[in-house]
């Protein structure tokens, strides 16, 4: 009796510790599209905490600090506004700590997820909720932080060797380094999303964490059950918030699948980390930074979007160094849509300047039916030549060259500048323009090892060097930009 008594209380405790705490209170003055004005809470509600709205149907409605001034602050809902009133009482939720009970209701503060090596195999709300109906989420030991800062410069690990990521494009022309960050450049319906389901499926790690942000409703069971496949979605965790989401649970999808990786990384895994997109994170961080008062800047996004994408995108990486000299790492893949081919639009500028290597997917090549459309000559990663042999480097160079020559020559032929037979030195560059093209169509589900891929690529170019002498070619050079790399 005894023991049954001291069972209970402990199932008590546990459960009264889980409870949000409910402290100071204030009342809605007004709500302005996503935006509500709270008076009452100064000198209670800082930046960042969670308030209960009451009174707005059986559950409260959630929202978030955003700023304050004097004595009114503004926060904006995990949810939508429709029933939020004038005089509806609104109270601080001190703590919830658990986000893996099961329940339905999205907890309540960013104190971190409990994530545990059963959410693999899962799809999950940016708040640790399931949505794949498969039941309650098994909660790990600690708290993984949603906002964790990196590790230290001096005691992060280095990165790693050569990771093989399946495709052979990639694993020839922009080589990744385990626990390196790629930025994946493209405008919409040029084939991003066959590209990152190839990677997902195909790259040699222990877990990969998939970010879908921002993404239609459809498309989310469409890539896990298509794309992605019942093998890898096993040792995967999907964060989903789809398009119709709010702009917090938007931005809290990107924090939460870094806290997911991050947890994986620690326990000295290797994780891939796919985001689809960056672009719509920060949509959602500019809607919130304007509803909350903010002027916009670059585009129309405010100057505290630039601040944000670093902290985020810096998490990603190798973790670090144990004693014995070993680590965990998140290689990063993430997305930008670039607006009408606009490569230089602010937020692809300044994520190309802080991840390690970026891979451009080009819509003339994707016109021309190569897939993956990759753009070699404008794709690099910044990590290839510490990752991969001497050999392998100068055979990727000498690949390299060819394209920019071959896409020259392919411009002058269609111009009538030049014809065929003419010059037995370009007729070797065009054929062997066109051979490497054809070996960098890869269909979705086949996977090309790194060590096949150089292995092809030298079969293609052979073993001697290239011809220096390009005089003829120098004399009629068209500006590259304006040149495609596709065949005549």
């Amino acid at each position: 009796m005894r023991r049954d008594t001291l069972a209970s209380l402990r199932q008590l405790s546990q459960v009264l510790g889980d409870l949000p705490v409910a402290s100071a209170a204030g009342t809605v003055r007004g709500v302005a599209g996503l935006a509500i004005d709270i008076a009452g809470l100064a000198h209670h509600a800082a930046i960042g905490q969670r308030v209960a709205i009451l009174g707005a149907g059986d559950a409260p409605v959630l929202a978030e600090i955003l700023g304050f001034s004097g004595g009114t602050q503004k926060a904006m809902t995990l949810g939508h506004t429709e029933r939020i009133k004038a005089g509806m009482e609104a109270r601080i939720v001190a703590t919830a700590r658990r986000f893996s009970s099961g329940e339905d209701e999205p907890f309540a503060d960013r104190g971190g997820l409990l994530v545990s090596e059963g959410w693999l195999g899962r799809v999950v709300d940016p708040f640790g909720a399931p949505l794949d109906g498969k039941g309650y989420l098994p909660a790990g030991p600690r708290a993984c932080a949603l906002r964790a800062p990196p590790p230290p410069a001096t005691s992060r690990a280095r990165l790693g060797g050569a990771l093989d990521l399946g495709v052979r494009v990639l694993n020839t022309f922009a080589t990744a380094s385990l626990g390196q960050r790629l930025g994946l450049f493209a405008a919409s319906g040029v084939g991003k999303s066959t590209l990152l389901s190839m990677i997902a499926r195909h790259t040699e790690c222990d877990v990969v964490v998939l970010a879908l942000i921002g993404e239609r409703g459809r498309e989310v069971r469409e890539f896990i059950e298509e794309h992605l496949g019942a093998e890898k979605m096993a040792r995967s965790v999907v964060v989903v918030a789809t398009s119709d989401a709010p702009p917090l649970a938007r931005r809290e999808s990107a924090h939460a699948a870094m806290a997911i990786a991050e947890y994986f990384r620690d326990e000295g895994q290797s994780v891939l980390l796919v985001m689809d997109s960056v672009t719509r994170y920060c949509q959602s961080l500019r809607e919130i930074a304007l509803s909350a008062g903010e002027f916009p800047a670059a585009r129309g996004y405010p100057a505290s979007v630039f601040t944000e994408l670093p902290r985020l995108l810096e998490r990603a990486g190798p973790g670090a160094e144990s004693t014995d000299g070993s680590a965990g790492f998140i290689t990063g893949i993430f997305t930008v849509l670039v607006d009408g081919d606009d490569h230089d639009e602010p937020i692809a500028d300044a994520v190309r300047g802080i991840l390690d290597g970026h891979i451009v997917l080009a819509r003339r090549i994707a016109e021309a039916g190569r897939y993956p459309p990759v753009d070699v000559a404008r794709s690099l990663s910044r990590t290839m030549e510490a990752a991969i042999s001497a050999t392998d480097m100068a055979l990727a160079q000498r690949g390299r060259a060819l394209l920019a020559r071959h896409a020259e020559l392919a411009r002058l032929i269609e111009m009538g500048v030049y014809e065929a037979g003419r010059n037995a030195e370009f007729d070797q560059i065009v054929a062997k323009g066109r051979a490497i093209e054809a070996l960098l169509a890869q269909p979705r589900a086949a996977r090309v090892a790194i060590e096949e891929s150089f292995a092809d690529l030298a079969q293609v170019i052979g073993t001697g060097s290239e011809p220096e002498n390009q005089s003829n070619l120098k004399n009629s050079r068209v500006p590259s930009s304006r040149l495609p790399s596709g065949g005549s």
